[in-house]
Formats: structure tokens, sequence, C-alpha cells
């Protein structure tokens, strides 16, 4: 069978008469038949006029007969309906190619390989006109791409250019049926990877650029995807290891020193992250209008590093920095409200109604400067409008998520059937006997970075960060294919013999290494979730230290509410997932405390507040650690925090936080409602 019957036969068959029609049209292009093909698309334009393809493609057949100021028309309407597509770029381009026009047919061109550069035509249109007006530079790049593309089977190829224009599901049908027909290829393996990586399925994603690097160590790209791609595993030392070549060859390339500094920052050397990003802003020309883009997203990362490392007011001007340069830019207002200390000037909160009023604003945009006008609004005590703010933010959110409550549940029945005293008890002396851990969990916004940063004021102590190394165990664990309504952990955990419970307790003591840089003898994982997984914890290192720390119902949940996650924890955004979220929350550790008595040492955050001397000394005591006056003046201390408290710890103990839902009481009712009987045995 030939590459192109290959192709054929992979794509997914019409699932709607208009894509019979559309696949019909392009039979007729492919024939020649351009008068027939425009016919029909305009025909079915009168019903569909902001259909890409059948725009598309009457597009194509009008330049085929000269026809090209008519598909110029038609492309400016393609253009209004879907601004980002490639090859409508690709098709204006070739039109001005056409007209002898080619400073216009460039600068489509340009753009359309920019969005996709998987179009060989672009590419070959490009090399011939940059050739031409005397780019030599230019011609070579093109060339170079397009021999690329020439080299490689067309069904990659065609793959390639569905995936560069967000046909996702046909382009990975399309490069899973040459694999099975071809067998391992890197380039359709690195397809593969980028779409695992666009879906967020970031082992598989990892699984295969290993195997294209195995295959092609010097494939500069893949390499670069594939240290990406271990960042947003949060495994940084092996990042670190695969960027080292990259660098060695590209020191100044700044995909790569951008990649640096995300590594440096997630081993918590914040400081190299900030000179990092400084420098790089400091290269980036301010007068540039083409490079704002990119200064503003390096100011936002440079104002994370800072703030992270304590400089909350090098911080603050970093992140107004990056709001002047891009004024809808969402992640950067919201990094200024979650300071929780930054006070908004009117001017700023005139520029975020602007933002949210704007339809051009991006959606992600929106969400992100909905949370930072609530945040605003509150500081003014305009509580009406703030609630309306943050609805907007947890509504948007909620939607993009796609969260499902009934997976934490069956999660937690799973671990009461399995995760029994018996259970544990036949299983006693299993593990590895290592202490250093100190494992700080519970729900987000319930004190825990304030218990981090008492223990971490603590010489025998250090201060990491939330670390994901259960959670990897825990993949490993359900495996690759996972079945939330009858997953395989935790029962599997049954059929794990002794050796492989220690071998998981050597891999997380291995995996959290290189966040260990001061060498103490204790050190802590903050990871909130972990609680979920306190059974395993408890199988693997017996001997490591757990913290639950627990917040009053409605303030933990308002705090939740009102707080935009980078990622993770979808179960915030609305009154009933986090209410149900909560009720889940006491339930599993009602269980941990049954199934593992004296295990987990509770704190309470009101009483952390009411009384901060007793309840540090009794927080040592439970670790094991001698008191040390360090550990009362915690907001001295000097270290990396990068969770939305940040600030907060920098302060002595306060109470700021108690009782901030009592002004939005109106509106969180369904709240109280959705809590029930957990308003009075939170405690518990």
């Amino acid at each position: 069978m030939s590459t192109q019957a290959s192709a054929r036969q992979a794509m997914p068959a019409p699932t709607t008469p208009l894509e019979g029609e559309v696949m019909a049209l392009r039979a007729l292009q492919a024939q020649g038949d351009h008068a027939g093909a425009v016919a029909g698309a305009m025909q079915r334009l009168a019903t569909h006029p902001a259909n890409r393809d059948l725009l598309l493609i009457a597009a194509h057949s009008l330049r085929m007969t000269q026809r090209t100021d008519e598909a110029l028309a038609l492309l400016e309407q393609l253009a209004q309906h879907h601004p980002g597509f490639s090859q409508m770029f690709l098709e204006r381009g070739l039109c001005h190619v056409a007209r002898r026009d080619a400073p216009a047919a460039i600068a489509d061109l340009q753009m359309a390989v920019s969005i996709n550069p998987a179009l060989p035509m672009g590419w070959r249109m490009l090399e011939g006109l940059l050739r031409m007006t005397g780019d030599a530079e230019g011609a070579g790049v093109a060339a170079w791409h397009n021999a690329h593309l020439a080299s490689l089977p067309p069904p990659v190829v065609h793959a390639k250019i569905l995936y560069g224009d967000g046909e996702t599901d046909n382009a990975e049908a399309l490069i899973r049926h040459f694999l099975l027909d071809f067998g391992d290829h890197p380039e359709a393996m690195r397809l593969l990877a980028q779409i695992g990586f666009a879906r967020q399925v970031f082992d598989d994603a990892e699984m295969l650029y290993a195997g294209v690097l195995a295959m092609v160590p010097d494939h500069r790209e893949a390499r670069s995807e594939y240290v990406q791609t271990l960042i947003a595993r949060h495994k940084f030392a092996d990042a670190q290891e695969a960027l080292a070549p990259l660098l060695a060859v590209e020191p100044d390339e700044y995909a790569h020193r951008v990649h640096a500094a995300a590594i440096a920052a997630g081993l918590g050397d914040t400081d190299t992250a900030a000179s990092i990003y400084q420098a790089l802003l400091d290269e980036t020309p301010a007068d540039d209008p083409a490079m704002r883009a990119r200064g503003a997203d390096l100011s936002m990362w440079l104002g994370h590093a800072l703030r992270a490392s304590g400089h909350a007011a090098q911080a603050t001007e970093a992140y107004r920095a990056a709001t002047e340069l891009r004024a809808d830019f969402g992640e950067a207002w919201w990094s200024l409200a979650n300071m929780k200390v930054y006070r908004f000037a009117d001017s700023e909160i005139a520029t975020m109604r602007a933002g949210l009023d704007n339809p051009a604003t991006h959606n992600e945009d929106r969400a992100h400067i909905a949370f930072a006008l609530g945040k605003a609004l509150e500081d003014r005590k305009e509580h009406d409008e703030s609630w309306q703010a943050y609805k907007a933010g947890n509504d948007a959110r909620q939607v993009a998520s796609g969260y499902r409550p009934e997976i934490f549940e069956t999660n937690t029945r799973e671990q009461k059937r399995t995760c029994t005293r018996a259970f544990f008890a036949a299983r006693e002396g299993w593990g590895v006997d290592d202490p250093a851990p100190i494992f700080v969990l519970g729900l987000p916004r319930s004190g825990s970075t304030l218990i981090e940063q008492i223990l971490a004021s603590h010489s025998m102590v250090e201060g990491t960060q939330e670390l994901p190394d259960i959670q990897h165990i825990v993949h490993e664990l359900q495996g690759r294919e996972h079945n939330f309504e009858r997953p395989i952990y935790p029962a599997n955990l049954a059929d794990c013999s002794a050796e492989q419970i220690a071998a998981f307790g050597t891999q997380y003591l291995h995996g959290t290494q290189p966040y260990r840089a001061m060498g103490r003898q204790f050190f802590i994982d903050k990871m909130p979730n972990n609680f979920r997984h306190i059974g395993l914890i408890h199988l693997i290192l017996p001997k490591a230290t757990i913290i639950d720390a627990r917040r009053n119902p409605m303030d933990c949940c308002f705090s939740n509410l009102k707080q935009l996650f980078a990622k993770g924890q979808e179960f915030t955004y609305g009154i009933e997932n986090i209410a149900r979220y909560y009720r889940t929350y006491l339930e599993l550790m009602r269980h941990w405390d049954t199934a593992l008595p004296g295990r987990v040492l509770r704190v309470i955050n009101e009483d952390l507040i009411d009384d901060p001397e007793g309840q540090i000394r009794r927080l040592l005591g439970h670790c094991a650690l001698p008191f040390e006056e360090s550990c009362l003046n915690f907001h001295e201390t000097n270290r990396s925090v990068r969770t939305p408290s940040s600030e907060q710890v920098r302060r002595p103990v306060n109470r700021d936080g108690v009782g901030q839902w009592k002004p939005y009481a109106e509106w969180l009712g369904p709240l109280q409602d959705a809590l029930g009987d957990a308003l009075t045995t939170w405690r518990d």
C-alpha cells in the first residue's frame, strides 16, 4: 500500500453530510475541476458562511481560475472568522504571488509557516521570493525546512499540517496508523509526543521523546521539547541533564535560557532564575513593538522568581511592567493580586474592567483578570462587585476544567476499603526507615505554608516546595490506562511485595534529593493533595512525619473560591465542588486516624493563631525536633516560598485570615448548606 493510500485510509470517515460534501469538493479540486469546486462551495456557503473548509476551497479554486480579486475577498471573510488559520495566510500569500506583490506575499507566507511550520508550499514559495528580494539568509532557512519536509513520508507531513491547524484528532489517527504500518519513525513519534504534551498526557510525551532521542540523539528540536516535558512533570534534575547538550552548543539561544531559568526555579534556586530572566529582559529591545509580548512574559517570570526569593517590592515592579507591556495580560494582573498585600490604583482597576469588557480578550486572560478584579474590589470593601468578579472567574474555570468529583470520592472509597488497620499490621516493618521527610498536607489555603515556614526556620529542617514525587509513584501504580470508575490503585498495593514497597521508598528519596540543596537532616514536602495517599506514604516511608493542616471550613472554602491556581486544584472553582471536596477530605482523614492511630498530627490553623508558642512546641515535639526560638520568629527566615501565602508567612502570626468569608455571607448560604455538619465536626 502506498503512503498516500495509507493516509487516506487512516483519515476518519465523514461524520456529517457537510463533511462529506467538503471531501467531495476536495476531490473535484484534485481532478482539476476548479469551476465545479467553486460552484459547489459557494452553494454551501449560502447556509454555512463561516465554514473554514468551504471558504478555503472556494478561494483556492478561484485563484486557480485567475479570479484572484474574488479569492482575496473570500480570504478576508475567512480571516474574520478564523484569524489564526495558517492555510488562510498561505492561500493569501499565493494570491499576492499571482498579483506579483512580493512584499505582501512574503509577509503572509511567513505568517503561515510561523503558525504551521509543516506547509511545504509555504516554504517553497518563500525560498524563491526571499532569494529574489536578496534575503539569502532567510532563503536558506526556508530551503532547509523545505528539504526537511521533502525527506518525510507524505502521511507524516499531512499529519503535521493537520496538527498545526488544530485538527488534533485527525492528526493523531493518521500518525498512529502510519506508525502501525511503518514502525518507529522519529518525526512521527515526535508528532505523537507533541500531541500528548498538548493534551497534558505528559508521561506518554516523555516516553515518546526519549524514544526519539534514542534514535536521533542530536535532534535539537525534539530535545528542547523533551526538556519542556520534563519541566511540566517537575522532573527538574532530569530536565537539567537533558538541557545541558543544548546549552553547550547554543548557549545564547533564548528558549534554552528560559528553560534553564525554569529549571533553576523548580530546584529552588530562584536567585539564579531571576538573574537569567533579568539578563534576557535586558537584551529585549524595549522600543520594539514585536518584542513587547516577550518582554511581558519575561517581566512576569522575573516577578515570580523575585517573589519566591522574598523580594516583594521588586516582584511588584516586575509584574506592573508586564501589565504595562500588555494591558490584557491576565496572569500578570492576577500575580499582582496574588501578592495579597498589593493595593490597586483606580487606573489599574479601570484597565482590568476594560479587559473584561473587551470581546477580544482571550478567555484565559479573562479568567485571570476576573479573579484579580475580585481581590482589588475586596480590598476596597466593595463586596457586591467583588463577589460578582470572583464568581465570573470561577464560572469560567469550572467550565474549562471538566472536574469530576466522583473520581476523588471513588479513590476515597477504595482507600478505605484497602488501607485498613489489619492491612498495615500485616506489613509492619516494610518500606525504607528514613525519617527525613516531613509531609505537610491537607487542603490548599489551610495554613500549610505557615507550618512549612515554621519548620523550615529550624536549623535541622529544609523547606523545599510542593514536590510531585508521591504523585509520580501513584501514576506508576495506576498504570497508563486510567479507569477512574474502577481504579487499580490503591487496591494493587495489596499485590506489592516488600521489595517493591521498599523500591518506591528509595525512588521517592532519590527523586527528592535534588531539592535538598542545604543538606539538612530533615526536609519538607508540602504537596497538599498527598493527604489522599497517606496509606502509600506510610507503607514506603514508615518513619516519615505526617502533618495535617486544617482550617475552619468556611474560611478555607471561601479562600479557595477566590484563589486562582496555576494548575490543578480544579475542585476549588465552584461552591458545590469545594464543599463536597472538603467533606470527602474529612471523611478520608477520619479513616487514616482509625487505620493509623497517632500517625498524623492535626494542626488547626485557628489554634496556631491563638497560641503560636504552644502549638509550635507541639509541632516540633511531633517531629522529634528540639525547640528553637527561630521557629517563633519564622517571619524573619529568608527562604524561597512559591505558594500564594508567600508574603503572609513573612509577617508574624495574625488574625487577618479569620472570618474573611463573613462580608460575603449573603452569597455564601449555599456553601454553608453544602458543608452541612462539617461546620461543626471539622475539628473531630
